[in-house]
């Protein structure tokens, strides 16, 4: 509710002061821009919210196909440094060795990136001010393909590990407290996680001791 109600009362009341009062120009340019990022961060949370109920609903994503996941993987990172605006070595990636054979995972090409993107942007935004965040794409047999992100920011207590992937939950002790979000990004990559037959869990040391979210898929053999 705050995620959603906060952004519209500050857009709000910059366009109340608008209307009110003769601005100098460079006033004008900072509340507009600050009403477009509240845009934004209303736009990031409704969407948010849809990919939900999305996720929680059996029947949508059923249109399956070979997805490539390496290639989506990488993609996502690219995604994520963008968004983010940091530099490419703030995200490490490593792979096992595949002997040159493809990496695909059958399922809904829109709902993996999703997942993945989620616990990227998840392991960036509890960085802390230095990002070093290490992508880990292992294919231990045929039959399984397995995901780990780690960061090394805030870390996560460990009566808090096994919660954080339910609706709406967020860790209430972490020392980034001004961190935004609706605590639907993990929950969301646990329910597609699930729809494709995978699973999803968390492994911290405790705060200030960096968190590994590791993701399992079945190994398409398409």
């Amino acid at each position: 509710t705050h995620e959603l109600k906060a952004p519209v009362a500050s857009i709000h009341l910059h366009l109340e002061t608008l209307q009110r009062r003769d601005l100098p120009e460079a006033q004008k340019q900072e509340f507009y821009r600050l009403m477009l990022s509240d845009t934004d961060r209303l736009t990031e949370t409704v969407e948010q919210v849809l990919r939900a109920g999305r996720a929680g609903d059996k029947k949508a994503g059923r249109e399956k196909s070979a997805v490539d996941f390496r290639q989506l993987v990488r993609e996502c990172m690219d995604a994520a440094r963008v968004r983010h605006h940091l530099p490419a070595e703030a995200l490490h990636y490593e792979e096992t060795a595949t002997n040159g054979s493809g990496v695909s995972v059958l399922g809904n090409g829109e709902d993996l990136r999703t997942a993945v993107f989620n616990v990227l942007d998840n392991a960036i935004k509890y960085s802390g001010e230095h990002v070093d965040v290490h992508v880990r794409l292992n294919i231990p047999n045929e039959k399984r393909i397995v995901l780990s992100v780690q960061d090394h920011g805030v870390g996560i207590p460990p009566d808090d590990v096994k919660s954080i992937f339910k609706r709406f939950y967020r860790v209430s002790h972490r020392s980034l407290g001004h961190v935004k979000g609706t605590g639907l990004g993990l929950f969301i990559v646990k329910s597609i996680a699930q729809k494709h037959g995978g699973k999803v869990f968390a492994e911290s040391a405790g705060e200030g001791q960096g968190t590994t979210i590791t993701m399992e898929l079945p190994r398409s053999s398409v």
